[in-house]
């Protein structure tokens, strides 16, 4: 565990800045696939990357190496031998509009550096794309059912979303982030804050905090920012570290309201009607 708060203190000390959000949602006890036939593994991880148009080409570059990258590296895999399976599955997909949802590598099990090469080449391998409008919520609907059929039992359950906008298509996202949650799932996020918010984008200042009051959620819930491009590499490593371990955090951390949202919910879909028109009355 030593290796663990080193690497996170030190991702820290690079002014990455973690914050742990206890959410205005109930948080239940994890439920496990009770099939006798599921294989038991430490937790069952759905990676949700965002592949909106807001996400430029660079940034989407080093959303998918900072992946490739985790999964290879001695401290991921130092966390998955000390698991008490030894063992994590694994799906990876990505999002954009409301039904815009699209897996690049189904449930595979990583058991050590063959299994985990082997996931990281498939990621490597899948081609680029960009698609409209950003919606969380979809994602988060997507990716709840993705467990019930996973064929394995994980003693926690966790999607992990990355993205560099609010949701502003679909359903609310809080209401579908407290469904997620109903079901045993625990939600963390890696807001990517890279881009200053100017006139004319859909682009929030606060977006971390925004994803700490509205996105995330769960026994143990964190979110990563990523402020610099630099660091983007190491926040995802870190993240995917600590998923794995089942560890939040070591450094000190910034509870989030647990009554009342810093940051509106609806602020996604309230900049979208305002700069496209709609009908609907988002309070």
């Amino acid at each position: 565990m030593g290796l663990l708060r080193n690497l996170t203190l030190a991702v820290a000390a690079a002014g990455l800045g973690f914050a742990l959000a206890a959410s205005a949602a109930p948080t239940l006890p994890q439920l496990a696939d009770t099939r006798p036939s599921a294989i038991p593994v430490d937790v069952e991880l759905a990676i949700a990357v965002d592949v909106s148009y807001s996400m430029d080409p660079e940034e989407q570059a080093l959303q998918r190496e900072g992946y490739i990258l985790a999964l290879t590296s001695k401290e991921f895999l130092q966390a998955l031998r000390q698991g008490a399976n030894g063992k994590i599955a694994i799906t990876y997909f990505e999002w954009a509009g409301q039904f815009d949802q699209k897996i690049i590598v189904p449930w595979r099990l990583i058991d050590g550096p063959e299994a985990a090469d082997a996931v990281a080449a498939e990621i490597a391998r899948a081609p680029y794309r960009r698609a409209s409008r950003t919606s969380i919520s979809g994602a988060l609907r997507f990716g709840k059912p993705l467990f019930d059929e996973s064929g394995y039992k994980g003693l926690r359950r966790v999607i992990d979303v990355s993205g560099d906008g609010a949701n502003n298509a679909g359903p609310l996202v809080v209401p579908m982030r407290d469904e997620v949650l109903a079901a045993g799932i625990t939600i963390n996020g890696l807001p990517i804050m890279l881009k200053r918010p100017y006139v004319g984008t859909m682009d929030i200042e606060d977006l971390d905090v925004y994803y700490e009051d509205c996105v995330i959620g769960g026994p143990g819930a964190f979110v990563v920012p990523i402020r610099e491009r630099e660091k983007f590499i190491d926040a995802t490593r870190t993240k995917l570290v600590l998923e794995v371990a089942g560890r939040q955090p070591d450094i000190k951390i910034t509870p989030a309201s647990s009554q009342v949202p810093r940051i509106s919910c609806t602020i996604g879909e309230k900049m979208w009607q305002e700069r496209w028109g709609g009908g609907i009355d988002f309070q």
